[in-house]
């Protein structure tokens, strides 16, 4: 009988290696291989038993199409970051920082679903009485609801468990709609000999989840744990092997909440959906754009932009800082923004505008705490910086939207009239933006088309004096 090398797996990125290392060879993390136990049988074995049964390929138009039936998860925006709700035998993976409110989504989630399927909540972290405790103040009672009634929610049932053979026993004996998992690196299947949570058992337990989903038509919600980088913890085949993945966000310092769609193979990518955190569970936000929005009086350096995020578009005011230096090299600082976009910005206003911009401080924020990562952002960051430069204030009611190259010209971007209508939705009446944008405007909106920053900063500074001395030539026009 031959001899059974070991396998050593890391933790932290999953690769395998044969003898054991201090530090892994592929990620360079430190003790992070844990030994695993070879499969019983090798694949060629496994391959010449099954190769019988295999099931043989068919063209693709005889696959029988299947119908896309979707549960309402009674969360107008978990639904719309799900594409329209939970499909049935589909797998969603929900992660998140500590404390950030994923049991308590899930959870309310698994409430409002039970009065219309059947749920099975699978606490692997909690005891059951933990678990009802938090489900009495979430959802039996909430003021706007009536008081609870256990007929409400007949179809919610709760099985406190962290074996995967004890919990795929009951999801095979009920057969629930939905089974909601929270969360999967708590639960350990006793035929490893590695704990749980660890790279094997993470992409065990997933497997195994994934196949019962598909076989059974069963809707499976996982909550998974972040490492302290903000990534999904375990295996990066547990991304791949599931439909969706969702990561909730948000500030210890704030009460709102963003669930953000990473991943997803019934709907579109990057969807967005905001809550706010209140004594009772999560609320919804019914209208997200006042959150990322100042209600003060107007100040220096703040610029109004429209961020689109998957298929939402977001009213956010970007503020921008920019103070001498005492230093030789000036301090740049972003928050929602990447860093390095705004040092592209800043030499951009340096080389085309002449400003001596790398002798100043440049503090920029993205207001509410949201991280906008598309290039609309540009020219809303170019305003704000000069205006915070020169201490002036941008107009009240003025849009700033457009991507910035790095000779100056403005750059049309996608889904202007989307943007453009949430903007005179809350009352801003005037927007700046790229020549060549085609789009109606809206009624009661002034949309300024401008070609280079100078001109734009033209259009929205007026009485800058870095600017462009006038809008000559018409390369700034009204709409």
């Amino acid at each position: 009988m031959p001899r059974v090398q070991p396998v050593y797996r890391c933790q932290a990125c999953g690769s395998q290696a044969h003898q054991f290392f201090g530090r892994c060879p592929s990620c360079g993390a430190w003790n992070t291989l844990v030994e695993e136990s070879p499969p019983a049988r090798s694949l060629a074995s496994q391959r010449g038993q099954s190769s019988s049964t295999a099931p043989r390929s068919l063209p693709m138009a005889a696959v029988e199409p299947m119908a896309e039936v979707r549960i309402g998860t009674g969360s107008g925006e978990l639904d719309r970051v799900l594409g329209g709700g939970l499909v049935r035998g589909s797998l969603v993976l929900v992660g998140g920082d500590p404390g950030i409110g994923k049991s308590t989504l899930l959870l309310q989630t698994a409430h409002h679903m039970a009065r219309q399927v059947d749920v099975l909540y699978v606490g692997a972290e909690e005891s059951a009485q933990q678990i009802r405790l938090r489900w009495s103040r979430l959802c039996g009672c909430r003021p706007e609801a009536p008081p609870h009634d256990p007929g409400s929610a007949a179809g919610l049932r709760l099985q406190a468990e962290t074996d995967l053979h004890l919990v795929l026993q009951e999801l095979e004996s009920l057969a629930p709609d939905v089974a909601v998992i929270d969360s999967i690196q708590a639960l350990h299947n006793p035929d490893l000999n590695s704990p749980a949570g660890s790279v094997a058992q993470v992409r065990d337990c997933a497997a195994a989840l994934r196949q019962l989903a598909k076989t059974r038509d069963i809707a499976t919600l996982l909550v998974g744990h972040v490492t302290k980088e903000g990534m999904l913890a375990g295996p990066k085949t547990l991304e791949h092997l599931v439909d969706a993945v969702l990561s909730f966000e948000g500030d210890r310092f704030v009460n709102h909440r963003l669930l953000r769609s990473l991943k997803n193979r019934f709907g579109a990518t990057f969807e967005l959906g905001v809550f706010e955190m209140e004594e009772r569970g999560l609320a919804e936000v019914a209208n997200p754009s006042q959150l990322f929005l100042s209600q003060g009086e107007p100040t220096s350096g703040a610029a109004a932009i429209v961020a689109c995020e998957g298929t939402r578009p977001l009213v956010v005011e970007l503020q921008a800082l920019v103070s001498p230096s005492s230093y030789a090299s000036p301090r740049r600082a972003a928050t929602g923004i990447a860093v390095n976009r705004l040092h592209q910005i800043l030499a951009v206003l340096e080389k085309q505008l002449g400003l001596p911009l790398s002798r100043f401080d440049c503090y920029l924020a993205v207001a509410g705490g949201l991280e906008v990562a598309e290039p609309a952002a540009d020219v809303g960051v170019a305003v704000a910086v000069v205006a915070s430069h020169r201490d002036l204030v941008v107009p009240p009611g003025t849009l700033c939207i457009g991507e910035l190259g790095l000779g100056g010209q403005l750059r049309p971007v996608a889904r202007m009239e989307q943007r453009l209508q949430e903007g005179q939705r809350l009352g801003f009446h005037r927007a700046l933006v790229p020549t060549g944008s085609e789009i109606t405007p809206p009624a009661a909106m002034t949309v300024i088309q401008a070609g280079t920053i100078r001109q734009a900063l033209t259009a929205a500074l007026q009485n800058d004096p870095t600017a462009a001395d006038s809008m000559e030539d018409g390369n700034v026009r009204q709409v």
